[in-house]
């Protein structure tokens, strides 16, 4: 029997096992009825009081274009998922310049003059799917370079390249944006880039940098690089005086804003930390295993202040599902969506055992989990290849994920991680046009992408001579 229960069906498993008969003179059922229900949590809510509310108001980071010149197009299926809203049965989504100009049903849409109309049957539009964990936007497959165990003058922007073989085959996986980041051969291997994975040169491609810093607390770096010690101990002492520094130089840079102190001299290898220390992006932590996320949620999110998203999450580690949606730290799982528990000889689904939280491997009462709004997917590729994303979420719904909530994950939930909901993660007027135009449900492993569009341009078209399965 799967012990693990929906966050849900908890009060209902819980009434379940005391359901014995009324002693005698016990209060009629209508008065027991009467009782009211407990009040269900709160919804997770992502941590980062800081960050600024508008691209104009961010000092560090730089923000790529948009409203990029593509034609008009109205995009005709059988469904339309904007994720955001309710499904639309025979729909359309109206995309002109890069943006998404309307979305409805079809028969009351109207269709501009002018404007190309791509009837896509059967199909099933849904936002460009947003991948949180990617090593292969170069020529490079990985990017470990190390010259000490912490980095924070590495940078991937200067390396995107639109036609690295799997960012072809991700975006005819459906994947719009990518999270490009350093590898975890090191402690902290640097600033990741988030691009989309189609663009007319990289400076269009171009979403956020930085997109977040790469920090690896156990696991890789123990391997022996760098120049310290890598125990685990160690390696969390360096990660923390790095940022140490950071937090001196932003603080300094703070009070010369104010108007209390002389403006600091410019740090290349400090700069970056700066907007961190602004929330301007995030940390994504390669961070796995109980203990090891622990001391993510410690030193990073409690200790540090700074706005952190767990990149790995796996083996035991989602037995603080509880601390993580206390704390508003948000978890995108994978490469390894799967964990074998020993104590119960049982496959459990790390997607779902994040999402629902759990009563068994708590003390006493029931662990929350981070719930819909906290759980995203990603692959690491090229560890998982970039096109099998979907896999990702299909592996997590075989082992006990919500179907809706799979789709949240590839979605507007990594998009929110990273900060960019207001441009990508859903289908909505405004945003960037984006669109997978799927033969069936994404997360149906038979399914495939017919047509890509990025920034409004159809990107990739499926050779239809290519068999099905």
């Amino acid at each position: 029997m799967n012990r693990i229960l929906p966050f849900a069906l908890f009060a209902t498993a819980l009434t379940a096992q005391n359901d014995t008969p009324p002693a005698a003179g016990a209060p009629p059922a209508a008065a027991a009825a009467a009782t009211p229900a407990p009040t269900p949590p709160k919804p997770f809510e992502l941590w980062h009081p800081r960050r600024p509310t508008a691209e104009k108001d961010y000092q560090v980071a730089k923000w790529g274009p948009r409203g990029l010149p593509s034609p008009g197009y109205a995009f005709r299926a059988a469904k339309v998922l904007p994720i955001t809203a309710a499904p639309i049965v025979d729909g359309i989504v109206l995309t002109r310049n890069g943006l998404i100009e309307a979305v409805g049903p079809a028969p009351t849409t109207a269709v501009p003059p002018g404007y190309e109309l791509i009837d896509c049957g059967d199909a099933v539009i849904v936002p460009g799917f947003v991948e949180m964990h990617c090593h292969i936007a170069s020529e490079s497959f990985d990017l470990n370079d190390t010259v000490h165990p912490t980095n924070p003058e590495f940078r991937t922007l200067d390396l995107i390249g639109m036609e690295h073989d799997q960012i072809r085959t991700a975006r005819a996986g459906g994947i719009s944006t990518a999270l490009y980041i350093p590898g975890s051969g090191s402690n902290m291997g640097g600033f990741g880039t988030l691009t989309k994975t189609w663009a007319r040169s990289p400076e269009e491609a171009l979403v956020r940098f930085p997109g977040s810093l790469k920090i690896a607390q156990a696991g890789n770096p123990e391997r022996g690089s760098g120049d310290l010690g890598t125990d685990m101990m160690g390696m969390s002492e360096g990660i923390r005086m790095t940022l140490l520094d950071g937090k001196r130089y932003h603080d300094q840079y703070e009070a010369w804003q104010a108007g209390k102190g002389e403006k600091p001299k410019f740090d290349p290898t400090l700069e970056l930390l700066r907007g961190l220390f602004r929330q301007e992006y995030f940390v994504s932590v390669h961070t796995q295993i109980y203990q090891v996320v622990l001391q993510t949620l410690q030193m990073l999110r409690h200790e540090m202040g700074l706005w952190t998203i767990v990149v790995h999450g796996e083996f035991d580690a989602y037995r603080l599902s509880g601390n993580a949606y206390e704390s508003g730290m948000a978890i995108a799982a994978g490469p390894r969506n799967y964990h074998f528990d020993r104590a119960t000889s049982q496959f459990l689904g790390l997607m779902q055992t994040w999402h629902d939280g759990g009563k068994y491997y708590a003390w006493r009462d029931p662990v929350p989990g981070v719930g819909s709004f906290g759980i995203g997917v990603n692959t690491d590729s090229p560890v998982v290849p970039e096109e099998q994303l979907t896999v990702q979420a299909a592996i997590g719904v075989r082992l006990g994920l919500p179907h809706e909530v799979a789709l949240r994950a590839l979605t507007i939930n990594n998009a929110t991680f990273a900060g960019i909901q207001h441009r990508v993660g859903s289908l909505e007027v405004g945003k960037d046009a984006d669109l997978g135009i799927w033969s069936g449900d994404p997360i149906d492993p038979r399914s495939h992408v017919q047509t890509m569009v990025i920034n409004g341009t159809i990107c990739y078209r499926r050779d239809p001579s290519r068999p099905v399965w």
